[in-house]
């Protein structure tokens, strides 16, 4: 599936932002939302001057809830971004680069402590910011395996996340692109009504599968027998 959409696709060098911190920002900001929301609101702090750890912190959380308003639920996500920064100052003296020198397990347990950081979000942290080697699972991953019979659909998000990192390399980038991949896939083609035709992933799926999400085979035309 991998090479198939890469191939289709080409490399995508996920995730966008300048800095570590710039991603963690956005991992925080991008739940429920659209990235381009969340570009609007990273804008806004940097014209403010305020993206750095210490400058958020410190920040009213009023003014950075305004600063954030694109990304939608912005006092929600005003207050998670002060849990993270709090955390960061807490254990970290502010520095993300000590954050990283955690063991990643035992950081990503204290990410996951974090009001506000779920699963998905602690993976995103690990991986785009940190180049851990953790798999990130989202709604589009667990639609695309569920539709090509690869999963039932009712699995939690640590089963999904050990179905690739027991098949895989523990790599990083191949994580990293893997999930980039999957984004593209689930945003262009399979959508809640999905769009098979030109599809990277479509040679994937078997008779069962097709059937399962109502995509038709082309008929094969008929011999002089048949159409007699």
């Amino acid at each position: 599936m991998h090479e198939k959409m890469l191939s289709h696709f080409g490399p995508l060098h996920w995730w966008p932002g300048d800095t570590p911190f710039e991603v963690i920002v956005g991992a925080i900001l991008t739940q429920n939302t659209a990235w381009t929301n969340v570009e609007k609101a990273i804008a806004n702090i940097k014209q403010a001057g305020a993206l750095g750890p210490e400058r958020l912190r410190k920040m009213p959380r009023a003014r950075l809830a305004r600063l954030i308003r694109p990304s939608g639920y912005y006092n929600i996500k005003a207050k998670r971004l002060k849990s993270f920064l709090d955390f960061l100052h807490r254990e970290y003296g502010g520095s993300v680069k000590r954050m990283f020198r955690e063991g990643a397990e035992v950081l990503r347990e204290k990410l996951l402590a974090v009001n506000g950081i779920g699963p998905e979000t602690a993976d995103s942290i690990l991986l785009y910011a940190g180049g851990v080697p953790t798999f990130v699972v989202d709604a589009y991953t667990k639609r695309i395996l569920s539709r090509h019979a690869l999963l039932d659909g009712n699995e939690k998000y640590e089963e999904v996340k050990q179905l690739f990192e027991t098949n895989l390399p523990r790599d990083a980038q191949l994580y990293n692109e893997f999930h980039a991949q999957i984004v593209n896939v689930g945003k262009n083609y399979c959508r809640r009504k999905p769009h098979c035709d030109n599809c990277p992933l479509r040679g994937t799926l078997d008779r069962k599968a097709e059937r399962k999400i109502g995509v038709a085979r082309p008929r094969r035309p008929r011999g002089r027998g048949a159409a007699k």
